[in-house]
């Protein structure tokens, strides 16, 4: 069964989550504002929720279509061989939302969808009614100046939702931002990673992940595992390559916090991601001394943890705490957007992205010659 995929993802990830689709073998993979597009399989959405680090989930794009009036939406809709994937027992519910189209109303566009697909399953199964009480399905549709699109979710909760990080800190980074930030500095753990601002952990874990090659929904469960057209044997399968990929090397991983409880906290959440090499301290950031590495970090910032003078001083501090360490390399994730001001110098690069809702920039200092080289190196090893 051919199938058109999609992984949605935050603004500004599109392509890192393009690049790791690639990497995993899937074709005709195409970026779009929040989602990227990509050809696969059954065996493909096992593969693709397992190993995806930065995506938000992965659905299934049943449909794609104008739709001004609900009549045309029904229409739509309707026209999919929804039997291919929801049993006659399917429990399914309907979620989505409109921008800029005509169709403005979510709750008459859910109970539009719903009816077209009932109506079809009922068609499809010669029954009168549909009893909803097998395994339930999402469906999600996303309606943008009049273009419907309708999507069968395979994830469940989000891929963020790695299984580590029960107990996050007052602003977290997302898993999946983590992730993305990681890839972004090419991390494969052959130096020491730093991270004074650890919170929970969450960036020196994903970079571990990274690192060791872990597929980050090695040890969690999916929706689509309920699914009647995706037999466990394609998730045994997905599991079973990507433990196989798992690098034992040894990482040299460094956080610090001046809070007490976020270095138990780094603690614990790294230990639920079996991620080993992991040392934490509680210093303050004024004592911060790195050694030649890669920094890796997102200072609280004055929208939700500090007010902007603190911020700035913090940024300030890091500046100086780092500028006698040429060998460092330096990605700092923030929404200040003084931040080069205080930090005391210009970005080798920048790169604009959302840490939720919240519109931030990461802020990358490095040595370019060095990171050629370690693509380099990476295109010699994938064609031997």
């Amino acid at each position: 069964m051919k199938l058109r995929l999609c992984a949605p993802c935050h603004f500004g990830l599109e392509g890192p989550v393009g690049a790791e689709l690639r990497r995993m073998g899937f074709a005709n993979v195409t970026g779009e504002n929040g989602r990227v597009l990509f050809d696969g399989d059954p065996a493909g959405i096992a593969k693709a929720n397992v190993g995806l680090a930065c995506a938000e989930r992965v659905m299934i794009l049943a449909a794609r279509f104008r739709a001004e009036t609900f009549t045309e939406l029904f229409d739509g809709v309707r026209a999919v061989r929804w039997e291919d994937f929801l049993p006659r027992d399917a429990a399914f519910i309907v979620v989505g939302h409109t921008v800029s189209s005509k169709l403005f109303s979510e709750r008459s566009c859910q109970s539009i969808i719903k009816k077209a697909v009932a109506e079809r399953l009922k068609e499809a199964y010669h029954t009168s009614w549909m009893p909803e009480t097998g395994a339930r399905y999402t469906l999600r549709f996303h309606l943008l100046k009049d273009e419907t699109s309708v999507y069968l979710d395979t994830t469940g909760d989000g891929l963020h939702k790695r299984g580590y990080r029960a107990v996050a800190g007052d602003a977290p980074i997302s898993e999946t931002l983590a992730a993305a930030i990681a890839d972004f500095a090419h991390f494969d753990g052959s130096r020491p990673l730093y991270d004074p601002f650890c919170g929970s952990g969450t960036l020196l874990i994903e970079a571990a992940f990274r690192a060791t090659h872990r597929a980050p929904g090695l040890y969690r469960n999916f929706a689509g595992e309920r699914y009647a057209f995706l037999p466990p044997a394609l998730w045994k399968e997905a599991r079973e390559a990507a433990e196989a990929r798992i690098l034992d090397i040894p990482l040299e991983l460094y956080g610090s916090d001046i809070d007490p409880k976020m270095v138990l906290r780094t603690e614990e959440n790294a230990r639920l991601a079996r991620v080993r090499g992991v040392s934490v301290r509680r210093i303050d950031v004024h004592d911060f001394t790195p050694d030649p590495g890669v920094l890796i970090t997102n200072p609280p910032y004055g929208e939700r943890l500090l007010d902007a003078d603190a911020a700035a001083e913090l940024c300030r501090t890091l500046g100086r705490r780092t500028e006698g360490c040429p060998d460092l390399d330096r990605y700092v994730v923030t929404c200040d957007e003084e931040f080069e001001r205080n930090f005391g110098r210009k970005a080798t690069k920048r790169r604009k992205i959302y840490n939720g809702m919240i519109k931030s920039c990461l802020y990358m200092y490095f040595d370019e010659k060095r990171i050629e080289r370690k693509r380099e190196q990476a295109r010699e090893n994938k064609s031997k």
